[in-house]
């Protein structure tokens, strides 16, 4: 098979780019031939090289509504599926996803959209929710297939009308196991906490330095990686809650497995989410977690089992889990093993890749 890759973003790593970049690379390992359509010339093409995945610069692929620059996409998009001529497109964000879409559509090649997270869920501003309703009602009408990353965002298209029962297919996301790091414990008494996660919107990084200024006294540090819009706000927040001295702001990193390694708890505080992929690497390392409870993490976390969730903005809820895992040893291991037999289970990339290319043989048979 030759299959096409199209996602809109190459200057951050997330989650959507982690999760294109181990697929396409699973792909290609499988004997198929890959290109990857991206905007710009940022960070994910240099891992994308180190992986030898062919990357083809889309000039006017932006994250911004820019009606001139998508109208110019829309035709550049169209220009490099007319010369790769692939079996199948495959879409990754939501700007690639409508341009690309419509490019394939107009030139009768079989597509596949994955949605990593709707810009429509819960949390997300009315008028923006709206806005994006009404967009991805129009592009499911176009058909193929949709995937969704959890069952929530299945049962969140399917409630708001976005495409039919037959189009929309759950693949939970996965890691590889080789990115898995065996935890070493170490000696000191203070436990070690860390979020990984862009210092933006769906991120909730200041209702959990208000909840860890509740726990301040107890024996505790926090890392924070990753780097983003509100990140000076977060620390002037930090530094006045006078939290200093716990916390580590350690920007952007490319070795966050190390990072899990040496932490204790892993906690992921947002608004909005689909199902994160820092979730799944930090139970694959034996980590306990306290998440949101938003989006599809509630398919990962099982509040008790090996982590806890928290309604989203509960402060007080944040602390008391706070409180609870981080002076109680027996539970973090307990959990932490928990977490481990759940990825096992249901979150390995070798089960993600599997189901992915089921779908593409599928959806290839139908178009021929």
């Amino acid at each position: 098979m030759k299959i096409v890759y199209v996602i809109t973003r190459s200057d951050v790593i997330g989650g959507a780019n982690v999760h294109l970049l181990d697929l396409a690379e699973g792909i290609q390992n499988k004997g198929h031939q890959v290109t990857i359509l991206i905007g710009g010339t940022g960070i994910v093409v240099e891992k994308a090289k180190e992986r030898n995945l062919e990357c083809i610069i889309v000039k006017n692929l932006v994250r911004e509504i820019n009606l001139i620059k998508d109208f110019k996409c829309y035709f550049e998009i169209k220009k490099h599926l007319l010369i790769l001529r692939p079996d199948i497109v495959h879409l990754h964000s939501s700007k690639a996803g409508i341009l690309g879409r419509l490019a394939s559509w107009r030139l009768g090649l079989a597509y596949i959209f994955t949605a990593h997270g709707w810009a429509f869920t819960d949390g997300v501003a009315q008028r923006t929710a709206m806005f994006y309703r009404f967009i991805e009602k129009s592009m499911a009408k176009l058909g193929g297939k949709i995937i969704t990353v959890s069952e929530y965002d299945r049962n969140l298209a399917l409630k708001h009308g976005v495409g039919k029962p037959e189009q929309l297919i759950t693949i939970h996301n996965g890691i590889s196991t080789d990115r898995r790091i065996i935890k070493m414990p170490h000696n000191d008494k203070i436990i070690r906490l860390i979020m990984v996660a862009r210092f933006d919107i769906p991120k909730n990084y200041t209702d959990l330095v208000a909840a860890l200024a509740k726990v301040k006294d107890l024996d505790w540090q926090v890392e924070f990686v990753g780097d983003g819009v509100l990140l000076n706000m977060v620390k002037q927040q930090a530094k006045s809650l006078f939290l200093d001295d716990k916390i580590i702001f350690s920007g952007q990193c490319h070795d966050v497995e190390k990072r899990l390694v040496n932490a204790d708890i892993f906690l992921l505080i947002s608004n909005w989410e689909g199902l994160p992929l820092t979730i799944l690497e930090a139970m694959a390392k034996g980590l306990p977690i306290i998440a949101s409870d938003v989006g599809g993490i509630k398919e990962a976390v099982w509040d008790g089992k090996n982590g806890y969730l928290i309604p989203r903005g509960d402060i007080n809820c944040l602390a008391d889990k706070l409180n609870i895992l981080i002076g109680n040893k027996m539970l973090r291991d307990r959990m932490g093993y928990a977490g481990k037999d759940i990825f096992e289970s249901h979150f390995t990339y070798e089960l993600m890749l599997t189901k992915t290319l089921e779908i593409y043989k599928s959806v290839i048979n139908v178009n021929s």
